[in-house]
């Protein structure tokens, strides 16, 4: 069973190996994020470590039993209770509902953990794998992304709402 698990260091190898597996799987629907991402993986792991201990982004990887990435599910604060979500999930678990569970589970995280209020996502129209994980998760798609939201693709926005957050006190 998968488990999506906050970034941490120890998950750097894992995470490297991941992205070099599926690099030009994903550059078929997203941009390519380049051969400087990968020769500076080391910095860019532990920046984003920063970013998440700062409190300004949050990073999620969906582990594998065996201790491999099977997803990255990411969000981007950017005030006023909204994070931009973004994904990626491996060639291999693509088809299998494994995206969609990860984003639902994402979104709880959100609002339970984090006490984000709004989601959104930019899926390009040609990610038709990405537009059919978002509605399945509840996203609605409210306008129109520039090519500059999607690394060059035009696109569209989708968007979810959480609601109010209520936890249990345990009292009854």
């Amino acid at each position: 069973m998968s488990e999506l698990q906050r970034l941490r260091a120890d998950h750097d190898a894992a995470v490297l190996a991941f992205e070099l597996a599926n690099r030009a799987y994903f550059a078929a629907s997203i941009s390519d994020r380049g051969d400087a991402f990968f020769e500076q993986f080391a910095e860019r792991h532990s920046a984003m470590l920063a970013q998440q201990d700062a409190g300004t982004d949050t990073y999620y990887v969906l582990v594998a039993e065996d201790g491999s990435i099977l997803g990255r599910f990411n969000l981007f604060l950017v005030g006023g209770g909204t994070a931009n979500v973004g994904y990626r999930v491996a060639q291999h678990a693509a088809g299998r509902g494994v995206a969609t569970a990860a984003v639902r589970e994402l979104c709880r995280l959100a609002a339970v953990d984090h006490g984000l209020r709004t989601l959104r996502a930019a899926a390009s129209h040609d990610n038709a794998a990405s537009r059919k994980v978002l509605t399945r998760a509840g996203f609605a798609p409210v306008g129109p992304a520039a090519p500059a939201d999607l690394g060059g693709k035009p696109g569209t926005w989708f968007q979810l709402g959480l609601g109010p957050v209520i936890r249990s006190t345990g009292a009854g």
